[in-house]
This record gives structure tokens, sequence and C-alpha cells, in this order.
């Protein structure tokens, strides 16, 4: 509590009167949202007392506070990772401090790739639920001032933001799935027996993050909504000569990062 009371109270005295209502979670590629919070305030995380260091390709490393979709926004420009080696109560201190702050929702996204044989590269699927092959962020000594021992995940990703979400992309003219995603440690790539046993267990696309900073964030009842971009596809029937390339993957996050900003932006000016 104290390394959250430290960082919160840091992060306040850097964005002044701003009381952000809306967290928001930017992955792999997907940083170009960012762009679009006007007066914005940029913290880089190394100057965040008791904050690690985003390692990972494509995570810039800023907490961004401005405005975005006429709302109050901070984004975290880049996530932690239990593959980068750190613990779980550092992978969600970035959502603590967030509720710390007062947001009223947060929304998260991430590079996954597509399990589901109907899924192509580009495409961006709405989270309706997950399974979480990670270690719990819960585990331990609980943090009463957050919530109960055993909070609820009948829902953990937000029906009515979900409602919302494809109505908005119906007006756009923007195609979105709906699937499970599912988060496994990385971080080498999973290999073709996994990518099927994970589609025979009901995963539509899989990755190594998010789960974690859902979980903190409905341990204190904050509603969530989430999405991922497909960069591959995760199946078992590949040609001789494929292999699963990280750069690859970011530049195909950033080549749908448009059509999931305008979503996003649009979620918030109406959904929040």
């Amino acid at each position: 509590m104290e390394r959250i009371n430290t960082a919160a109270g840091y992060v306040r005295d850097r964005i002044g009167k701003q009381e952000p209502v809306v967290g928001i979670v930017l992955g792999s590629g997907l940083g170009k949202l960012a762009d679009k919070i006007s007066d914005a305030v940029v913290i880089p995380y190394r100057e965040i007392p008791g904050f690690p260091v985003s390692t990972a390709i494509g995570h810039k490393g800023n907490f961004i506070t401005g405005k975005l979709g006429g709302k109050t926004v901070i984004a975290m420009q880049g996530r932690f990772h239990y593959y980068e080696g750190y613990p779980m109560e550092l992978v969600v201190l970035p959502i603590r401090v967030m509720i710390k702050l007062g947001i009223r929702c947060l929304f998260v996204s991430n590079a996954a790739g597509g399990v589901n044989f109907d899924f192509k590269v580009g495409d961006l699927m709405i989270i309706r639920d997950h399974i979480n092959l990670l270690p719990n962020p819960l585990v331990g000594q609980n943090l009463d001032e957050f919530g109960p021992r055993f909070p609820d995940m009948t829902r953990p990703y937000d029906p009515g933001l979900i409602k919302t979400a494809e109505s908005i992309a119906v007006s756009l003219g923007i195609d979105v799935k709906k699937g499970v995603y599912l988060a496994g440690t990385g971080p080498s790539y999973e290999t073709p027996s996994e990518y099927k046993y994970f589609r025979l267990i009901g995963a539509d696309a899989v990755g190594m993050s998010t789960i974690p900073e859902v979980i903190a964030a409905r341990h204190a009842s904050v509603p969530v909504f989430g999405m991922s971009v497909i960069t591959n596809e995760a199946h078992d029937d590949y040609a001789d000569d494929y292999e699963n390339n990280g750069d690859d993957v970011v530049a195909a996050a950033d080549a749908a990062a448009d059509k999931m900003s305008k979503l996003f932006e649009e979620l918030i000016r109406l959904g929040v």
C-alpha cells in the first residue's frame, strides 16, 4: 500500500487538477491512441517512485493524462508483463495507482494470436471473457482497501460497455469479432499443439498480458472493457517455413490501431 500510495501521490502532483475518470492500457503497437489525447501531461514510468520500467517491444513506458472523447483519461502507453521478470504486484501496480486516482472504468487492449480459425490478421476482437493461465495477482495478503478476499468474476468484462461498443462499431462501419482471450506466461510463443489445446478449451485469442490488470480492476469493482487486435494466426497447421515474429506482431497491431482508436474514443464519449 505504501508503494501504491507514494506512486499515486506523485502522479497526482504532476497532473494537477485533472481528475481522470477512464484508465486505458495500450498494448504492443497500440500506443497510437495516446497521440489523440489532448492537453496531455506525459510522465515516464522511470520518474515515478517505485515503478518498474517497461522493456517489451512496442511499449514506450509513459503515463499520459489529458482529454479523449470529451473525458479526462489516464493512459498507460505500454504495460508491464510477468515475462519481464516482474512479480504480479508490480504488473498491476499501475492499475491500482489509476484506481487511487479515481478512475471509474478501465479500457484494456492487447495484441493477440487468433486461435479461432475464423479470425484473420488485423481483426478486432471484443473480449467477452477470459481464461487465465498466469499467476493470479490477488494471491497473498488481501488489500482490503481495494476489495474483498474473494471477488466475483462472473462478468469480468462489462456487458453494457460491450453492447455499446458493438453499436458504435456498426455505426462506424468497423467489423468486430467477440470472443474469449487466454493469457499464458510467455515470452516464448506457443507451440502448434498448445494453440490446438487452447482452441479446444474455448479460447478464441491468446496473449501474454491483460488478465492480471482486469482482475485487479474487478477486485475494486471497476468496470472493464477489453479489446484484442489479432496480429497473427495462432494455428496448428502451419507451412513448413512459418515462424512467429515479434516485429511482425507489432507491425500488424500498428496497422489496426486506427480502427481501435476510433472505437475507443467514441466508446469513451458515449459509454462512460
